[in-house]
């Protein structure tokens, strides 16, 4: 499992600086990002992570309201290997037949991704967590209409402030899940006040834990209240470090093995 970070943590930044933001996210450590609407500045990007040493495994992209060719293409340029749809309105998630809709949707573009390489995920919200469907949530009941290639990336964020503990969620969605977004802060809908990762209220060690799948933890902030390139910062040096005491742990074991 590595560690990547949402472009749109940094969005201000990447709208008047797009090679800046970018050379500043790989002085600060990261090796991986996760960008959005890539598409239409997939030829700057590309020079961009290029010219820093960067990959993006994952991708964000508007799958069911954009040319998903044009999406498919971009993502390859880019070597995007997973596209994530990232936000699908309340309004939909409120009846089974809605979720019906938007899943076979989502398992439509899965094909047209497959004849690309390119694997197709979805990323929630709050409101996915807050709706029931049939007992369950519908982020669950959605899931148990996915086609096997399908992939969710959960914001364990969100989850959380629609009302699920994450790390139980996660659980429960088991192998689906591979992607994750990271975030912490008091669980609210304050954006403002959203923190580095294990500032806030958030178990983030217990909830990367509890993805058995995770190929990739993305670190995200929705808003920050302070400097975001030092939000960004704090949070990968708490991963890092938790990464670094689990290495010295597993060694001292091996060692007095």
């Amino acid at each position: 499992m590595s560690y990547s970070v949402q472009l749109y943590t940094v969005r201000d930044a990447v709208e008047a600086d797009l090679p800046g933001a970018i050379k500043r996210l790989a002085e600060i450590g990261y090796t991986q990002v996760e960008p959005y609407n890539f598409a239409a500045r997939a030829d700057e990007l590309a020079k961009a992570f290029a010219d820093n040493g960067l990959t993006a495994p994952t991708g964000h992209a508007p799958l069911l309201s954009a040319d998903q060719d044009e999406i498919f293409a971009a993502a390859k340029r880019l070597g995007i290997h997973t596209v994530i749809d990232p936000y699908i309105p309340a309004e939909h998630w409120q009846d089974a037949e809605s979720i019906q809709a938007t899943a076979s949707k989502l398992n439509a573009a899965a094909k047209k991704g497959a004849e690309y390489g390119i694997r197709v995920g979805y990323h929630n919200h709050a409101w996915e967590l807050e709706s029931t469907i049939e007992g369950t949530t519908a982020l669950e009941y959605f899931e148990t209409l996915l086609d096997p290639e399908l992939v969710l990336e959960v914001d364990t964020y969100w989850a959380a402030v629609g009302g699920q503990d994450p790390v139980a969620l996660l659980e429960r969605l088991g192998d689906r899940v591979v992607a994750i977004h990271i975030k912490d802060g008091p669980i609210d809908n304050d954006r403002k006040a959203q923190l580095p990762a294990g500032q806030g209220k958030v178990p983030v060690l217990d909830v990367i834990a509890a993805a058995k799948s995770l190929e990739v933890g993305v670190v995200e902030f929705d808003d920050y209240s302070g400097d975001i390139f030092d939000g960004v910062a704090q949070s990968l040096a708490f991963l890092n470090a938790q990464a670094s005491n689990e290495q010295s742990a597993g060694t001292g074991a091996n060692a007095g093995a």
